[in-house]
């Protein structure tokens, strides 16, 4: 038979054509196969375990920011937030028990979110890490973590210290160290199932997040809290629109406690932000232009007429009806418009501007937060004929709190502006210090003589003045009301700033009180009348706390000398307590005594029973017992369910109680 007899063969040729098509589909595939294993094998390695894990961040903690002592102002805590699939459970009454016990549900409550005809469930709230044990194995609940910022004490510090929104530092502190306190995430790989649901108990951190660093403020909680509630008493009672109080250190530039009260809410800061007209509260500082200039001495007398004086077209007027010939102390004293204007008649508009500004007006002062205003002092080229003697009362410029504070506490300290201080210290992750801030002085503006001279008629000014609300029976207290219009909307409104600045002890300074109410009503709308009584009452309460940043040595020598009666000995007194509402006409303040007492230990008719303050919110009880005059100590977040001692035990001003609180979810 022959080849072509072969190929004609009947199906031969079919049978190799299938081999053919055979070998062809093989060589194909084992290309495919090595295109696959050998070229892409490490994109399909990649997508295969893409399908079967996921990777997650872990987010970071936020750094802690603390009050001078150390008690935490802003903290991150880790909580978590519950879903159910009710579908993949394989145990619905089991996962429906659990759910019940670890996130404290109802029964009712618990079947919903595990019934078959819902393909997922949502639990309210977020919880605590402990439920990570408890249903962290469960299949088909998911525990997504989240950590959140908390504030320990509410909106007590929040203007200051600032939010955090969608993980970013908005105002305040949180905003300035912002990248610092943040942290760094970490990343965790889960394991997944064919269907793509996470497999319990197969997570793997592959790196650890870092926890941010830590900013530690110079405000004192106690401070900060005994201001926020004189402020909200005189608020409440002048029915005023809001208010601030400052408090600062005259010697460091320190402020230990920043309180801005607007419409109800306290998470502005107005004390830096918000300047204004301050009126009679600047009177002092042209009174040292004219002694740093030899223009007039506090003894040189000043014509104040019939208590009225027109100059440019502009007619003053004194509140106070002194007439004919008055010191310039005296001027000052009861705060005469017109004396005060006329014996300024010698500066110079260069004098009186470059004054201004070495008292830091017109210029932000530089401290650590951000939306600080600089106010407004116009250059004398732009001046009218009416400037120097509006300026000279404290017209036709803006300062803000912070300004007018830090220019008191330069007479109170000798003659030196300070730069203002919020936070003390900066801390990396690790802990390591890598920003301590020191005292710093900005410039020397009057002399120590002249500084010392000024604060004497300020303690007139309290003594027999405009300020007498502001006494304190054992300390003598230097200060200076002001009552200035509402500026808005390019003119002045019927509505007024209420002020006081103060200073105590007058010899040695250690506290600079500043104290502004936004539009107070009623006839009372004076700032020695309304604004005073908050300074009085803040000093108080300041010296009845055992931990306070006053130095009491410093105290002991600075006590107002008394003249006992012959049938009446010495009295040997400690430091006591005062109400924060008691009468503004009282004129016994917190005494000291030099017995052989711990000062802070008050005497047996100075004890008082605890109060019962279980169940009430963090705020509201530490306010019950700053009241007192008792320090207050607290450990955890959450329910208070008693003190140390206990309710009804009999306690002095100043002895420490320290809260018990039960630590609970907020869900």
């Amino acid at each position: 038979m022959t080849r072509l007899d072969s190929f004609a063969r009947p199906g031969a040729w079919r049978r190799r054509l299938l081999l053919g098509g055979w070998l062809f589909s093989a060589g194909v595939i084992c290309a495919r196969a090595g295109q696959v294993q050998v070229i892409e094998g490490a994109d399909w390695r990649a997508l295969a375990e893409s399908q079967h894990t996921k990777d997650k961040e872990i987010a970071a903690a936020r750094g802690s920011i603390l009050d001078r002592d150390g008690t935490p102002l802003a903290v991150s805590r880790e909580s978590y937030k519950v879903s159910v699939a009710p579908r993949e459970l394989t145990d619905r009454d089991a996962a429906s028990a659990a759910l019940r016990s670890a996130l404290g549900l109802s029964a009712r409550k618990g079947r919903q979110l595990t019934a078959p005809n819902r393909k997922w469930s949502v639990v309210p709230g977020r919880y605590p890490p402990t439920v990570r044990e408890a249903l962290g194995d469960i299949r088909g609940i998911y525990l997504a973590r989240e950590m959140e910022r908390f504030s320990p004490h509410g909106d007590l510090a929040r203007g200051v210290v600032g939010t955090v929104i969608d993980e970013d530092g908005q105002g305040g502190v949180e905003q300035t160290y912002d990248d610092l306190l943040r942290g760094t995430p970490g990343r965790e790989v889960v394991a997944r199932d064919n269907v793509g649901a996470p497999i319990p108990g197969e997570t793997y951190v592959a790196q650890a997040p870092q926890t941010g660093g830590q900013v530690t403020l110079t405000l004192d909680l106690d401070l900060q809290e005994i201001a926020r509630q004189a402020l909200q008493d005189a608020v409440d009672k002048s029915k005023a629109r809001g208010g601030d109080v400052l408090v600062t250190d005259p010697g460091t530039g320190e402020v230990l406690a920043a309180v801005s009260i607007v419409d109800g809410r306290t998470t502005g800061l107005g004390v830096i932000n918000t300047p204004y007209e301050p009126g009679s509260t600047l009177k002092p500082f042209t009174v040292a232009a004219e002694l740093k200039y030899h223009v007039a001495s506090l003894t040189d007398v000043v014509d104040v007429g019939d208590g009225t004086w027109t100059v440019a077209r502009r007619t003053l007027h004194d509140a106070e009806h002194e007439t004919g010939l008055i010191t310039v102390a005296d001027a000052l004293r009861i705060s005469s418009n017109v004396g005060i204007a006329k014996s300024a008649q010698g500066l110079t508009p260069g004098q009186q501007y470059e004054n201004l500004r070495d008292f830091g007006f017109g210029a932000p002062t530089g401290i650590e937060i951000p939306g600080e205003a600089s106010g407004v002092l116009r250059r004398p080229d732009k001046w009218t004929a009416q400037s120097p003697a509006s300026l000279a009362i404290g017209y036709e410029i803006s300062v803000t709190p912070l300004q007018m504070a830090m220019a008191y506490g330069a007479l109170a300290n000798g003659g030196l502006l300070m730069e203002p201080h919020l936070v003390k210290e900066v801390r990396d992750p690790k802990g390591n210090v890598i920003q301590h801030f020191e005292p710093r002085v900005v410039r020397r503006v009057v002399t120590p003589t002249m500084a010392k001279d000024i604060s004497r008629v300020l303690v007139n000014v309290v003594d027999d003045g405009t300020g007498t609300r502001a006494q304190l029976g054992t300390f003598d207290v230097a200060g200076k009301s002001g009552t200035s219009r509402a500026y808005a909307d390019g003119g002045y409104t019927r509505g007024h700033y209420a002020s006081f600045v103060g200073f105590f002890p007058a010899e040695a300074p250690q506290l600079v009180v500043y104290v502004r109410l936004d539009q107070p009503q009623g006839p009372s709308y004076y700032g020695g009348t309304v604004a005073a009584p908050v300074t009085r009452a803040t000093m108080e309460a300041a010296l009845a706390a055992r931990r306070t940043p006053l130095d009491r040595a410093r105290l002991l020598r600075s006590v107002r000398p008394t003249v006992p009666t012959p049938s009446s000995p010495t009295p040997s007194v400690t430091f006591a307590a005062r109400s924060l509402d008691a009468p503004a006409g009282e004129p016994s303040g917190p005494d000291l005594g030099t017995g052989s007492g711990d000062p802070g230990v008050g005497t047996a008719a100075e004890r008082v029973a605890l109060p019962d303050v279980a169940g009430l919110p963090l705020r509201v009880a530490a306010r019950r017992l700053h009241a007192l005059g008792l320090r207050v100590e607290e450990r955890g977040y959450g329910e208070i369910v008693g003190t140390s001692p206990h309710a009804g035990t009999y306690v002095a001003p100043g002895d420490t109680v320290r809260l018990r609180i039960r630590g609970r979810s907020d869900g």
